[in-house]
């Protein structure tokens, strides 16, 4: 098993940052692939990015893409989300996800990713 917990979420006015952290633990081995995900109220869970635990290699939606940054820490066993240029309708939940399947391409689908984070919460005011 693999445990995640999330950190960093706040409110900041729009075109501000924010960095949030998520540390992993258990079985941190088998972890192949990390991702982020949000989820605004009466909206479905949507893909924010992905990075590959083994090569660091990341890919983003096409609506983060530019202004979001992830990054990761093996040696501390945590990955980072960093938000630059933040706007409203990036208020949301944001969840940290992994999981140990290799897979050969950025899985960017929620039932790809077995292991979640309880969530934080990121409010950008206008």
């Amino acid at each position: 098993q693999v445990q995640l917990v999330e950190s960093g979420g706040g409110l900041v006015q729009a075109g501000g940052s924010l960095r949030l952290s998520c540390a992993a633990s258990g079985r941190t081995a088998s972890i192949y692939v990390m991702g982020w995900f949000r989820q605004a109220p009466g909206k479905e869970r949507e893909f924010v990015g992905t990075i590959s635990w083994r090569n660091g290699r990341t890919w983003y939606a096409d609506s983060v893409k530019g202004r979001f940054t992830i990054s990761r820490d093996n040696a501390e066993n945590s990955v980072f989300l960093q938000m630059n240029s933040l706007k409203p309708e990036d208020t949301a939940v944001y969840y940290c996800a992994a999981d140990s399947t290799p897979y050969n391409f950025f899985p960017a689908s929620w039932n790809q990713y077995e292991y979640w984070g309880q969530g934080t919460q990121v409010t950008v005011s206008s």
